[in-house]
């Protein structure tokens, strides 16, 4: 057996496990993905909302600190986590609130307010709703952070799948016209040929959304890697500091924050004690203004007790990798054309993936082994 043989019979070794390891997994994170895609159209479509009457053109926004008021005066008891700008309808502000603030991030509710006038509007209970269950399926499978990091490791086995399909199947594609499907052949040549040309045309794509999903797995890590190296240089001083009393006016930090990043917008405000900032500061996370810069920017940390500046770290290349990853995996930063693209093709994908499985359940045929043993020889 010549060397070539033994690498092709290796690289097919690890297409097959890899592949056989992973697909069920897949499977399931395509299928839960592609209502994901259009989760703010299935939600309108499935749940009331309370409707926001419009505004006149060049309404000014209501201030920060009576949005945040409103939302609490109707949750008595609750404390603000975050204050999030709804990019996708811009009357909406919501603020993220919990009981206390050490509570899990996985429990906090969501208030909706008008950003305008700065009246509450509702606290949907989401935990049941078709999207937010498809959502918890795709991201951890209602695991937890163990959760993530198996999906993790069975994103990074689809890439391998990926790669050494490429490998195996190269030398065989070189005897056949590309994009052939040899309709004459046995249904396992059939789908063998349909599987390859799937495989072949989204491997860039698949590879993409698989290894942005990797990366988007490890978001809880990389967040916590960041807070404990740069940003806890710069709350070191704090650290002993009490959550304040009497924290400064929210408007009054944004302000601040856009001296300090003025040809960027807020995309959502962390209070004191929440997950993502110290006790002792507002961060203020202020984003670019294009689709795909949206997804990045800086932190901008403001002393809660004084409103002055405290720093604005530039992120590290691991957050920055994380933050385009996330548009990039659900297609959500071109609008509505690329998201009907992504969902194309990700059908596409569950395509590749059943018709994989489809050939490995026949492997034992041997009706099937002699027709896999002769798909190379073009008719």
């Amino acid at each position: 057996m010549s060397s070539l043989s033994k690498s092709l019979r290796r690289w097919g070794f690890v297409h097959k496990w890899s592949s056989l390891i992973c697909t069920v997994f897949m499977l399931m994170l395509c299928v839960t993905g592609l209502p994901l895609i259009f989760h703010h159209e299935i939600d309108h479509l499935l749940h009331d909302e309370v409707q926001v009457a419009p505004v006149e053109k060049g309404t000014p926004f209501a201030p920060l600190d009576a949005v945040v008021a409103a939302a609490l005066a109707h949750e008595p008891g609750h404390v603000p986590h975050y204050l999030i700008w709804d990019f996708d309808e811009p009357q909406n502000m919501l603020v993220s609130i919990g009981k206390t603030m050490d509570d899990n991030p996985a429990s906090l509710r969501l208030a909706r307010v008008d950003a305008y006038r700065a009246a509450y509007l509702e606290t949907p209970d989401i935990s049941g709703r078709f999207t937010n269950i498809m959502l918890r399926l795709h991201t951890d499978m209602f695991g937890g952070l163990p959760g993530k990091l198996f999906l993790g490791l069975m994103g990074f086995l689809f890439c391998v799948a990926i790669i050494s399909g490429i490998v195996v199947y190269a030398p065989s594609m070189r005897k056949l016209s590309f994009g052939a499907y040899r309709r004459e052949r046995p249904r396992v040549v059939r789908w063998l040929d349909l599987h390859n040309l799937t495989g072949i045309l989204l491997m860039v794509w698949m590879l993409v959304v698989g290894f942005t999903g990797v990366i988007n797995t490890w978001a809880d890590l990389v967040i916590k890697v960041w807070q404990f190296n740069e940003l806890s240089v710069i709350i070191a001083p704090y650290k002993d500091r009490p959550l304040p009393a009497q924290p400064t006016s929210i408007d009054a930090a944004l302000r601040v924050a856009h001296e300090a990043a003025p040809d960027m917008r807020p995309g959502f405000i962390a209070f004191p004690g929440s997950a993502f900032s110290s006790r002792a500061h507002y961060l203020i996370f202020m984003r670019g203004n294009t689709p795909l810069t949206s997804r990045l920017g800086r932190p901008v940390l403001i002393d809660a007790t004084t409103g002055a500046f405290a720093g604005s770290p530039e992120p590290p290349w691991y957050v920055k990798t994380l933050l385009i990853s996330q548009p990039l995996h659900f297609g959500d930063y071109g609008g509505l054309p690329l998201r009907i693209i992504w969902a194309i093709l990700d059908i596409i994908t569950i395509v590749v993936l059943i018709t994989g499985l489809y050939l490995w359940l026949r492997r034992r045929s041997p009706a099937a082994s002699a027709a896999r043993a002769s798909a190379a020889v073009p008719s």
